[in-house]
């Protein structure tokens, strides 16, 4: 039981993946995703798999990711976030969690053709002790990551769409395991200005953590609907939730993103 509930601190204040796709920025371009998410869950996943564990936990993240192109193959990125969040189990006390981090890197592309585009991206990130993504006990933590990225755009009964799936690879400072992520991402344009989107986000986590830590895996859905304001300006609105799982949280939730590009 010690291990569960170390796996469920591990996973409470994980950012929500980047918005960014296989594309790159046109040069000299740029684009800004600010993002507010609110998520609750009243069970966790057991070790077994099954909702089993009574759990009271919300979060808040604040996140604004940032993407400039200095070259139409090479796109720059940075994401700082502010997370809230508090969980309190059977076998763990009631926990506040409070905190920032930064996560900075770039994305080249590899390969830009009629199939589809393929882009790798790198990135690091860092945060102050509590901030459970990356850090443990009272200590800072840090991440490497390592991302390949496919995207292609096609045509469904006559409707522009786009598909992206993404995988990666952490390493994450100990005694937190590392980690592979999983992103898929499909999009339709129903109208010139209106968007849905369906999402599934992934992560498994390897089996070098140290204890108290140990195995989990995350699965979440979100569908939503992306508005165009005007030229530069769009909206998102999505709600999402955890069908599986395993050391992890039942979460559900809505989340708001403002698009800003040029």
């Amino acid at each position: 039981m010690r291990r569960i509930a170390a796996a469920l601190l591990a996973i409470i204040s994980a950012s929500s993946p980047a918005l960014g796709g296989a594309w790159t920025m046109t040069r000299g371009h740029w684009q800004s995703f600010s993002a507010a998410t609110s998520s609750q869950a009243s069970r966790s996943f057991a070790s077994d798999g099954s909702a089993s564990i009574p759990t009271k936990f919300s979060k808040t993240l604040l996140q604004n990711t940032f993407e400039y192109g200095p070259t139409s193959y090479l796109t720059l990125f940075a994401t700082p976030a502010y997370v809230i969040a508090n969980v309190e189990t059977p076998t763990v006390p009631l926990t506040h969690v409070q905190n920032t981090s930064v996560e900075a890197g770039a994305r080249v592309m590899l390969s830009a053709h009629r199939f589809g585009k393929l882009s790798i991206q790198g990135s690091y990130k860092t945060a102050g002790s509590f901030d459970l993504s990356v850090s443990a006990h009272h200590d800072s933590g840090r991440q490497i990551e390592v991302r390949l990225l496919y995207g292609t755009s096609f045509r469904f009964i006559g409707l522009d769409g786009f598909f992206d799936f993404q995988i990666a690879q952490r390493w994450i400072s100990h005694p937190r395991p590392n980690e592979t992520p999983v992103d898929i991402t499909a999009g339709l344009w129903l109208t010139h200005n209106t968007m849905v989107m369906a999402q599934s986000f992934n992560v498994v986590s390897a089996g070098d953590a140290l204890p108290p830590y140990g195995f989990y895996r995350t699965h979440k859905l979100e569908f939503s609907v992306v508005q165009r304001l005007s030229r530069h300006w769009s909206l998102q609105s999505g709600v999402f939730f955890s069908p599986a799982g395993q050391n992890a949280l039942v979460e559900r939730g809505v989340s708001v993103t403002l698009w800003t590009q040029t």
